[in-house]
C-alpha cells in the first residue's frame, strides 16, 4: 500500500489517502487539487513533490 499527506506539500491541507499504487494515488491528489485547492493543471514540479512524499505502509 502507498500513503501520501497532502500536508506534506500544502502546508495546512489535512487530506491524506492510502491506495495500492502510486499512480492510484497521483490520481486522487490530482482530484483533490482541482476540487480543493483550484488547480485545473498539476504543474510536473508538484507532481514530482507528490512523488517524493508518497510512503510505503
Amino acid at each position: 500500500m502507498k500513503q501520501f499527506a497532502c500536508g506534506d506539500v500544502v502546508p495546512g491541507c489535512r487530506s491524506r489517502w492510502v491506495c495500492d499504487t502510486d499512480d492510484d494515488v497521483l490520481a486522487a491528489v490530482a482530484a483533490h487539487a482541482a476540487a480543493d485547492h483550484g488547480l485545473v493543471e498539476v504543474p510536473s514540479e508538484l507532481v514530482d513533490a507528490v512523488r517524493r512524499h508518497i510512503v510505503t505502509v
